[in-house]
């Protein structure tokens, strides 16, 4: 099973400018037209220059399983591929994504902090160096929120392919309702200090890596809840 498994996987390597080089490339655009502005401005005397251009590698591997679940994996069952072989593949795939953009991510702020923000006092890469110092939270952070990247493409994905736009559409009033009752009864009953206390106080690895964490494996558990039922 392992060996047809790898085989399977090799179906997104046909994908690969969407797996690989695009990241790669809308990052490295990403960087470069940040860094110039900044240099352009010049030092402005705060070590909080923050530019969100890495988030550009979040939104493209998102884009990536979201199309494997609402293109690919229609195609591979075409190719009398099981749902099991091909959202295990799938897996596979991510995790090796996320262990090697993670491992970059992380190696790139390790420079970013070396150089002063590259030169400019610009942060990009070294956002979980906000919240904490431990060289381990850090590196687990980059790996647990492309997890959740990964994971929730997969979802999103599924959930498009089992009920189409009907599916998203009823997600993200749910979503919104949810969050709306939920922000309603946190302020009723004014918890929001309490929460705040709750961040404030618990250790960093918990929101840094231990809750991106669960909530992937939960979004991984609920694509394969609509894939295994899914049709082509």
């Amino acid at each position: 099973m392992t060996t047809r498994v790898l085989t399977v996987s090799r179906i997104h390597t046909v994908a690969w400018p969407l797996l690989v080089a695009w990241p790669l490339g809308v990052l490295v655009a990403s960087f470069t037209i940040a860094a110039a502005i900044f240099a352009m401005v010049g030092d402005t005397g705060s070590d909080t220059n923050f530019t969100g251009g890495v988030f550009s590698l979040f939104g493209i591997a998102l884009a990536f399983y979201l199309q494997a679940m609402t293109q690919t994996f229609p195609f591979a069952l075409g190719m009398s591929v099981t749902r099991r072989d091909y959202f295990a593949a799938t897996l596979i795939v991510a995790a090796v994504q996320v262990l090697v953009f993670g491992v970059m991510l992380y190696g790139l702020s390790l420079i970013e902090e070396a150089t002063g923000g590259w030169g400019v006092g610009m942060r990009m890469f070294a956002i979980p160096n906000y919240f904490t110092s431990d060289p381990a939270i850090q590196l687990g952070a980059d790996f647990a929120f492309l997890s959740l990247t990964a994971a929730a493409g997969m979802f999103l994905g599924a959930l498009h392919h089992r009920w189409r736009v009907v599916g998203l559409f009823t997600l993200g009033v749910g979503t919104l309702l949810a969050a709306g009752a939920a922000a309603f009864v946190i302020t009723w009953q004014q918890w929001w200090p309490d929460i705040g206390h709750w961040f404030a106080d618990v250790p960093r690895s918990v929101p840094l890596v231990w809750l991106p964490a669960l909530a992937a494996a939960a979004g991984i558990v609920a694509a394969w809840a609509l894939v295994r039922r899914a049709t082509a």
